[in-house]
């Protein structure tokens, strides 16, 4: 059961990752870190709601699993902060042009 959770952890933090890929750069080079390869991030975006959903399946996922073998009572806390994770991301991703334009207001 404990493959699912790390698993789990893995996805929701490279969805947080792909959710941070727009919002990040604005970010850096607030921070004076500018430069061409702030474009990588592009390619990355792509990628993000896809990235966000198999995130979400499978900590779903693993919310059945500990249900269904009787573990949720030892895991809950480790599937609370996951879910946690996860719900953070889509909720930077839905909001990424109200954050970029206020770091943009801040320049």
């Amino acid at each position: 059961m404990k493959i699912y959770v790390t698993l789990s952890y893995l996805c929701s933090v490279s969805a947080m990752g792909v959710a941070t890929c727009c919002v990040l750069p604005m970010v850096m080079m607030l921070l004076g870190l500018g430069g061409s390869w702030l474009a990588v991030f592009g390619k990355i975006a792509a990628a993000s709601y896809y990235v966000l959903g198999i995130s979400t399946a499978l900590v779903a996922v693993s919310w059945f699993v500990s249900h269904r073998n009787g573990t949720l009572v030892n895991l809950k806390w480790w599937l609370t902060g996951n879910s946690a994770i996860t719900v953070l991301a889509w909720a930077i991703v839905f909001n990424e042009v109200q954050i970029n334009d206020y770091l943009i207001m801040q320049m």
